[in-house]
């Protein structure tokens, strides 16, 4: 599906103008001033902001803690984040002690299978280089897509 945002104030890190945007499936292809094209659906912005989508790079979704689990889980707190226009979590993951950062990230990973609503990445946070992960595992961790402890 392609859509054509049409006469909305574009904020980008370097400019600050009106224009448009065309959106071919999940990608933006094209950005200007009085884009000509065919789309799907067309929106018009105009008096509106459009923004790139925003990035929280620090949360806790259905994370066990003292006994507890955090209230949102990957549906809810993503659908929230969405409305708020954020497009990507990067969520914690939690080495369980004894536990590889492999399982833990795996672990982490089948919670949010079906789940999600927005991008998602993962930061691990490191429990146990004793009995669980070894520093090779960690170094290994970006082949996983797994790049911030």
């Amino acid at each position: 599906m392609s859509v054509l945002i049409k006469r909305g104030r574009i904020i980008t890190a370097a400019d600050d103008y009106v224009g448009d945007v065309y959106v071919d499936g999940e990608r933006i292809t094209l950005v200007g001033e009085s884009l000509d094209m065919d789309a799907d659906h067309v929106i018009d912005a105009s008096g509106k902001y459009v923004l790139p989508g925003c990035v929280d790079p620090h949360t806790h979704l259905d994370m066990p803690f003292g006994g507890t689990v955090t209230i949102d889980d990957v549906t809810s707190g993503q659908t929230a984040a969405a409305f708020g226009g954020t497009t990507c979590h990067v969520d914690f993951v939690i080495q369980p002690p004894g536990s590889s950062f492999t399982s833990a990230l795996d672990d982490w990973r089948s919670k949010a299978e079906g789940k999600q609503v927005i991008d998602m990445g993962y930061h691990m946070a490191v429990t146990d280089l004793r009995d669980g992960g070894s520093l090779e595992e960690l170094a290994r961790l970006p082949e996983q897509g797994v790049t911030s402890y």
